[in-house]
């Protein structure tokens, strides 16, 4: 909700249509409106990400998770869309270096769920391969959501 008011366009997709559903409504009840602006629900990975520049999951902090979304994403999205994933416990690098795009791959130091309660400074975390565009873009990203973006970089013992 913060990256529609903050004038993103937002897509949701889950698998589930009824998570969905629930997220449609608690919007509306949270705006007291009919209509989402820039919220838009589909039912498909292909439809969320084929105009994106930036994909952020919301999938479990489970390896096996992160990779299935990782492969997929990196297989839908356009070769300019960065891949975004909130994880406290995977190295970033690590999930990275699954896709084509390394250069485009960045953690968010948080859990899913807490995401929508966070406000602040946010730890972005990246590697030596991130692109100085992809930092940019995701900074810039987060401060008009709201939040204070501090880039970490990960160490390749981590990786």
């Amino acid at each position: 909700m913060a990256a529609a008011r903050a004038g993103h366009r937002v897509l949701l997709e889950d698998v589930m249509p009824a998570n969905l559903h629930h997220a449609r409504e608690a919007l509306r009840s949270e705006l007291n409106a009919q209509t989402l602006p820039a919220v838009d629900f589909v039912s498909t990975i292909e439809d969320a990400v084929r105009e994106a520049d930036l994909a952020i999951d919301c999938v479990p902090d489970e390896l096996e998770s992160k990779l299935e979304i990782f492969c997929l994403l990196d297989r839908m999205a356009p070769p300019r869309t960065i891949l975004a994933t909130p994880t406290t416990r995977l190295s970033i690098g690590d999930l990275a270096a699954c896709t084509y795009r390394a250069d485009k791959c960045v953690g968010i130091a948080a859990e899913a769920e807490e995401l929508a309660r966070l406000s602040g400074e946010l730890t972005l975390r990246i590697t030596g391969k991130t692109a100085p565009e992809t930092i940019a873009l995701v900074e810039e990203f987060w401060a008009r959501v709201g939040f204070d973006p501090c880039i970490e970089i990960e160490s390749e013992a981590a990786q």
